[in-house]
Order: C-alpha cells, then sequence, then structure tokens
C-alpha cells in the first residue's frame, strides 16, 4: 500500500507533509535544476509557476508524490489528493492530464498516474 491510500478516501493525512518533504529530496525534477521545495510553505503550494518548464517540474513531482502508480483514482479522490497542497485541484488536475503525468478514462471516471516516467 501506498501513502496515499486510506480507508474511504485514497488519501491519508500526511500527503501534503510527504508531498513538501520529498520536494527536497532528489527527485527527477529537482535533479534538472532547483528543487521545487522553494514553490512549498508549511506543505502548502504557495503558487503554481506560470513558466512551463517550472510548471513540468512541480507536476513530475506532485504526480510521483501524491499519487501511487498501480492505482486507478475516482476524480473526488485525484482533488483530495491536489487539495492536500493547493485549493486550485482543477487547475492542477488539468496541467497533470494534458502533461500526460496523468491519464483518465474518456467518461472521466478513473484516473492513473501515466506508466512512462519522464
Amino acid at each position: 500500500m501506498s501513502h496515499t491510500e486510506h480507508q474511504g478516501s485514497g488519501v491519508d493525512a500526511n500527503t501534503a507533509a510527504t508531498a513538501a518533504a520529498t520536494a527536497t529530496a532528489g527527485t527527477a525534477a529537482g535533479r534538472q535544476g532547483r528543487g521545487v521545495q522553494d514553490l512549498f510553505s508549511g506543505g502548502r503550494l504557495l503558487v503554481i509557476p506560470r513558466k512551463s518548464a517550472r510548471r513540468e517540474q512541480l507536476l513530475a513531482h506532485l504526480a510521483e508524490s501524491l499519487f501511487a502508480p498501480d492505482r486507478a483514482y475516482t476524480e473526488p479522490q485525484v482533488n483530495e489528493a491536489l487539495l492536500t497542497v493547493h485549493e486550485d485541484c482543477s487547475a492542477l488536475r488539468r496541467y497533470l492530464i494534458t502533461s500526460g503525468l496523468l491519464t483518465r478514462t474518456r467518461d472521466g471516471a478513473s484516473y492513473r498516474p501515466a506508466t512512462t516516467t519522464r
């Protein structure tokens, strides 16, 4: 079981803290340049970057730290996970989908992290 699984919701209370803590670890995005830790304060995302390269770093970090690779999520579960770090879960969800880091079924009922890593 991953840290994102929780009875009934799919997200545990430590998800935001885990996302912020792993932002300082050596993630793939962090190895490409500066990490994403400066985008967080107290486990919360301060701002969604406007520059696409920086936003891609953030999205890769969120996809890696919030979603288990071998698990399907409902839209409410995706929203709940994203709300642990930022109030605009809809924008983050859209960015994750358009970047290819999160996939969804045609009917939008199920979301999964992408199977290939960047």
